[in-house]
């Protein structure tokens, strides 16, 4: 694991964080932890169906742009990408 060291940090904020530590019943290095990971950290997952789907609402898609994939009729299997 990674680890990481702040200097210069204020008393102030020292003294802020000791004390919402053990408000919470922890010890300051784990609040540190709680409230770094709290702030980088997504609440939820964003999920592809619905990025798409507001995507595709956002540039006002409709049923009839996709008519264009009924029409082609290309049976040939698509090739797999190649990360070379």
């Amino acid at each position: 694991m990674a680890m990481l060291t702040v200097r210069n940090l204020p008393d102030e904020v020292h003294r802020a964080l000791r004390m919402r530590a053990a408000q919470h019943g922890k010890s300051t290095e784990a609040e540190v932890r709680d409230i770094l990971a709290n702030a980088v950290k997504p609440h939820t997952r964003v999920l592809m169906g619905d990025a798409l789907v507001a995507l595709g609402r956002e540039i006002g898609l409709k049923n009839e742009d996709f008519e264009v994939f009924n029409e082609v009729k290309d049976n040939i299997p698509a090739e797999p990408l190649r990360f070379e």
